[in-house]
């Protein structure tokens, strides 16, 4: 009998070196899965609404935080804001480009780049990502030819060569295609979900957030360690926007 209860014993410990000599473990809370959405500009709301949000889901050790997103771009400190808390996050994320019709442009290219996991629905695009200048209110178009035109092919230059170098830097982070993401800087491009996948900029085409889970159940995302998601009996929660945001958006 206590010969029994050793092996059993032996077997559980060399389990858990197994385990932490590889490097990879399950999450603790296998079964929780938040939903956040950012319908519209990426501004100071939905960057405060996001990053509260994965602060919440870091804190109650949620398995997996899902950003369902549909942006034509927004402001570029609101941008940062996000990229940045999803770089130190202690949780995965996965940006969700959808329902079909939506796109990740602009500044919604640069959150999918930054994102453990890149996914898109049919029918979505991804790209035109070239940096937007504004010439000062009341300005004539025919003064600013004139008198700021050099001025402004120079702050072009800086603002492309500087977005260059950022979306690089988040593509060779994340193993997606750091080239296309310098393209789509330069030139505008954009891709439609299917060439989005097969040319290495995003994971995963999925038809809805049901068909995203199944997908991801088992597969292994890098943060600190590797993290293997465990999503065959998943809790979906989507987290409401709430008051502060309505506020910030006044």
């Amino acid at each position: 009998m206590n010969s029994a209860v050793n092996k059993r014993f032996e077997m559980m410990v060399w389990l858990i070196l197994l385990m932490a000599l590889s490097g990879i473990k399950p999450l603790q809370a296998a079964d929780k899965v938040w939903v956040a959405t950012i319908h519209g500009a990426v501004s100071p709301a939905s960057a405060d609404y996001f990053v509260r949000t994965l602060q919440r889901a870091e804190n109650e050790q949620i398995s997996l935080l899902v950003l369902k997103l549909d942006t034509p771009g927004g402001l570029d400190a609101s941008m940062r804001q996000i990229i940045k808390a999803i770089l130190a996050s202690k949780v995965p994320v996965a940006t969700y480009v959808a329902p079909s019709g939506s796109r990740a442009a602009s500044a919604g290219t640069y959150i999918l780049y930054a994102s453990h996991i890149a996914a898109m629905a049919p029918a979505t695009n991804v790209g035109s990502s070239t940096p937007v200048t504004m010439r000062p209110a009341g300005m004539p178009q025919q003064q600013e030819d004139e008198e700021q035109s050099s001025q402004q092919s120079s702050m072009e230059k800086k603002l492309i060569n500087d977005a260059v170098a950022y979306i690089r830097g988040l593509a060779e982070l994340r193993g997606r295609n750091a080239d296309w993401a310098e393209e789509t800087v330069r030139e505008a491009v954009s891709l439609s979900a299917t060439d989005a996948l097969e040319q290495g900029v995003t994971d995963f085409i999925a038809t809805d957030l049901n068909n995203l889970l199944e997908q991801l159940d088992g597969h292994t995302v890098t943060l600190d360690a590797g993290v293997v998601l465990q999503l065959a009996n998943t809790e979906v929660t989507e987290i409401e926007t709430g008051w502060r945001y309505d506020l910030l958006s006044c």
